[in-house]
């Protein structure tokens, strides 16, 4: 039987042999995948530029079968990765060659539904979209709304604390999820939050959301979910220039309109997407903002008038209001599928993921473009504007030598970027491996070393999810005195692909 580990040594077979019995007889008969062919749909998520094949990979089906996964993982040192639907963007879920691969994607039950609290209990494989799909016959849903929410699931929606279109009005997932079952290392199975609003204490919850997969295993979520609005419309609005799109997006927030959702596409995932999908978007412009207002239907289109007057302002050359549900839907049928879109002008593409202050869109969006002249590349860009948060999508081809290199040193330059005019590394597809060796552009070293203090309260061995987020990794008893590795030493057989 071919296996995943390259180095053909008796004794690191014989314990890979006993690792593998061991998880066998606690998640039986399939759930357990240890031949090369079949791991390899698990040696990579949707960060494609780094492969590697894990050691084992195991698929519980119960909180029990976690817990005691990870118990004999910590009692024996072995190294685990959490793994979702892996459409991770930043290599959160990046295997490790020595290390199990923990997926969750038959953790994909709603376990429960209380319309009167507005709340769900799901299981982390369920997906973001399949949330809205439970309760919508009642008129509900749930509020965040990432890109891949057909495919994405809960448990990488809380690890990333992912966002959406609808993440300035309603929060992102931090902002939506009231609870959770986790699994810790070390086999325990703890429960933060609830049904209830808030809940006394350390906010243990909000320290879990967004933690990556380095705190422990999340098995179920309590989730928020929303009535639906009575009346939602949309408007596009097509700019000459992108810095009036970006200006146009600063003002509408700093009239006191809070819109539902408010995206943002540039000139190359305008046509891109209008080739793909036929919404009906002008092909004339540089900028392109789509802008939805919900709640009330008097409301609706008196701030629907207020957007556009405002865009009138800003210099806008096309500004057209959806009258219809369906034509609102089409409205944002393009920005949904907006990098699937680019993927047919592109060979490859590197999609980045910063966060700025509104107000220095239009100072960004220039930089961003003497950026590509620079680098020779170019750039497609399709962002949440509402929020800042920027999704630069770099246009390569990974066939010609160097190309690759190139598109990550421009998106570095982005991240850079975001960071000089007061931003952020990330806005939701987390840091992983990607943006690990830029944390110190943004963090001191007290600062990092103070995250990773956090980390060793939970993980004492760092044995769950190790290489990803921290530059440089320290051993919990001798934090702040020496390092044990620094950069990307953590993953040095990886292959580049």
């Amino acid at each position: 039987m071919p296996v995943a580990m390259p180095v053909a040594d008796e004794a690191v077979l014989a314990r890979r042999a006993e690792i593998v019995a061991a998880l066998r007889r606690i998640v039986p008969g399939e759930g357990v995948i240890a031949s090369e062919q079949a791991m390899r749909p698990y040696e990579s998520d949707g960060f494609t530029a780094y492969r590697q094949l894990p050691m084992v990979v195991v698929l519980p089906e119960t909180t029990e079968q976690v817990a005691a996964v990870l118990g004999y993982c910590h009692r024996q040192g072995v190294r685990v990765v959490p793994r979702g639907a892996g459409t991770s963007l930043s290599g959160g879920a990046l295997p490790l060659g020595d290390g199990v691969l923990l997926g969750m994607a038959k953790f994909n039950r709603v376990r429960s539904i209380d319309f009167a609290n507005r709340v769900a209990v799901v299981e982390p494989g369920v997906t973001n979209l399949g949330v809205t799909q439970a309760v919508e016959h009642a008129g509900f849903y749930y509020a965040p709304d990432p890109s891949s929410q057909i495919a994405c699931t809960i448990g990488g929606n809380v690890a990333e604390n992912s966002g959406g279109v609808h993440c300035l009005k309603y929060g992102v997932t931090t902002n939506n999820v009231l609870g959770c079952e986790l699994v810790l290392m070390t086999g325990e199975i703890v429960r933060l939050g609830g049904a209830h609003l808030d809940a006394a204490g350390y906010d243990l919850l909000g320290v879990i959301t967004g933690s990556e997969g380095l705190l422990g295993v999340v098995t179920e979520a309590t989730v928020r979910i929303l009535k639906k609005p009575e009346s939602a419309r949309a408007a596009l609005i097509g700019f000459a220039a992108s810095e009036d799109g970006g200006e146009c997006v600063a003002r509408i927030i700093g009239a006191g309109i809070i819109p539902g959702g408010m995206e943002m596409m540039d000139r190359p995932a305008i046509h891109a997407a209008e080739e793909f999908v036929h919404a009906g978007y002008p092909l004339d412009v540089e900028a392109l903002l789509i802008v939805e207002l919900d709640g009330p239907r008097a409301e609706v289109d008196h701030l629907l008038d207020r957007v556009q007057e405002i865009a009138n302002t800003c210099r806008a050359v096309v500004c057209r209001a959806s009258n219809s549900e369906e034509e609102r839907l089409l409205f944002w049928a393009g920005r949904k599928a907006a990098f699937p879109a680019v993927g047919r002008i592109s060979p490859d593409y590197y999609c980045m993921d910063g966060t700025i202050p509104r107000a220095k869109l239009p100072l960004v969006l220039r930089r961003m473009q003497e950026l590509s002249a620079q680098y020779g590349l170019r750039v497609a860009n399709v962002f949440h504007a509402g929020d800042g948060n920027l999704h630069p999508l770099i246009l390569y081809d990974a066939n010609k030598p160097g190309e690759l290199d190139r598109a990550e040193a421009f998106g570095y330059d982005i991240l850079r970027l975001c960071v000089e005019v007061g931003g952020v590394l990330t806005g939701e597809h987390g840091v992983g491996i990607e943006k690990r060796d830029l944390m110190p552009t943004m963090f001191s070293e007290a600062d990092l070393k103070q995250q990773q203090r956090l980390k060793c309260a939970f993980d004492d061995q760092g044995l769950l999810n190790p290489g990803k987020v921290f530059p440089t990794l320290h051993r919990c008893a001798e934090l702040g005195r020496m390092h044990v590795h620094a950069g990307r030493t953590a993953f040095p057989d990886l292959p580049r692909f």
